[in-house]
């Protein structure tokens, strides 16, 4: 129930010692202003990582065929491992758990792309219809590269949106034809990425047309494929599976390390987002024992506010007044100038990191701004904050309360 008296008597022990009020609040403020800051300063980090993976589906693994360095079954060192089709088409037959894969054959260099009048040089990828998935391509209009497009080798390609946009403008490509390097391609598709804008600038055609058209008979330079809900110990029980199929077919010993490269995204994601994680732990860390500090020095306050008022104390005791109200009264008291203050020192932190004022100072220090993203703090660590701020501020105002509650009112009275 609304006190108004109590309310008074808080008001004007806070305007009688304004600078010793503010000092307080000031504290307490500037422990969950840094409190947020820290806090940010962590999201910021890890977004920026995320952001290094958004080019690929996270739960990727990459093969690359390379040039055995031991000796085995008779073999010598130095043979080269070259995938073909019949690869692509082994794991799909015999490993369990992958989800999407697509090999990706490699035309070398920068062909010339003619449209009409226009031209301009583009890379060319030779993929499978899954490579969709794992370069996270997004279909504006048309289609993308499809199985009868592999099966029956066609010419046809889908585009990235900066390709169009050189090529053809405002002009609608779906339909239309391009010329690289003397072969036309019919352009089914146009697409964009969710990584970075040099992905845009790629025009896709099916691998079986590029293994006959640029003399790469059955040849796959690289394996891609997704691991689906896998985690990164599942990804990595895959990816051995995967190595063994390829050491057995190709043999080569699967402790030689030059005779094929895999990646496997998925774990160097959950390692760094591990890393980050304790970063982020760490700097919330540091910030709850700075907004600590600030605590404490309201419960100092609170102590001599306590001293002082010892003879008011005994004169309320006196007539009658119970333990818990003079609790009641220095716990309101502390309470409400820790939550006021706290959340001044909440949206300033917030603010600030709204207004990218910390993206600012990191770009000023030369920090690589792709590595330090979106410095912010969601809703449920603000009321994390709250709790900490509400619950700290119960205990900076209850102990000195608690002391005055117990003093004698004779022995109070008798203060000076």
């Amino acid at each position: 129930m609304f006190d108004l008296d109590k309310w008074q008597e808080i008001f004007y022990t806070i305007n009688k010692n304004r600078l010793r009020s503010f000092i307080t609040a000031f504290n307490v403020a500037w422990g969950i202003f840094i409190l947020i800051i820290l806090m940010g300063f962590g999201a910021g980090f890890q977004n920026g990582v995320k952001h290094q993976f958004e080019d690929d589906a996270v739960n990727s693994i990459f093969i690359n065929g390379g040039q055995t360095s031991e000796a085995y079954k008779g073999i010598q060192p130095g043979k080269r491992i070259r995938f073909t089709n019949e690869d692509y088409q082994a794991i799909i037959d015999r490993v369990k758990g992958v989800e999407y894969i697509t090999g990706r054959y490699y035309v070398t260099g920068e062909f010339t792309v003619r449209y009409e009048d226009k031209y301009s040089s583009f890379n060319i990828r030779a993929v499978h219809p899954d490579h969709l998935y794992l370069e996270k391509s997004i279909i504006v209009s048309g289609r993308y590269i499809n199985d009868k497009d592999i099966a029956e080798k066609r010419k046809v390609t889908s585009i990235g949106t900066k390709v169009v946009k050189v090529l053809f403008g405002n002009t609608n490509p779906i339909g239309k034809y391009i010329t690289v390097n003397g072969i036309k391609y019919k352009v089914v598709g146009v697409f964009n990425d969710e990584g970075s804008e040099h992905e845009t600038k790629v025009i896709y055609v099916p691998i079986s047309t590029a293994q006959v058209a640029y003399g790469g008979s059955n040849r796959i330079h690289r394996l891609m494929l997704t691991v689906g809900e896998a985690n990164a110990a599942q990804s990595l029980d895959i990816q051995n599976e995967i190595h063994k199929l390829l050491a057995e077919k190709h043999v080569f010993s699967m402790d030689d390390k030059r005779a094929v490269s895999i990646f496997n995204l998925l774990e160097e994601y959950e390692k760094w987002m591990g890393v980050f994680d304790g970063i982020r732990f760490f700097l919330a860390f540091v910030g709850i024992f700075t907004l600590v500090a600030g605590i404490v020095g309201v419960s100092n306050i609170m102590l001599i506010v306590v001293k002082e008022r010892t003879r008011e104390v005994g004169v309320r005791k006196a007539i009658g007044a119970t333990p818990r109200s003079i609790i009641g009264l220095f716990l309101m008291e502390a309470l409400f100038i820790t939550l006021c203050s706290g959340y001044v020192g909440m949206i300033g932190g917030m603010l600030f990191l709204e207004s990218g004022w910390l993206s600012n100072l990191m770009a000023l220090f030369g920090f690589p701004m792709n590595f330090f993203i979106d410095p912010s703090v969601n809703f449920n660590n603000a009321i994390a904050a709250t709790i900490i701020l509400a619950l700290s501020g119960t205990l900076a105002g209850y102990f000195p309360a608690r002391k005055a509650a117990k003093i004698p009112p004779i022995v109070a009275l008798r203060d000076e």
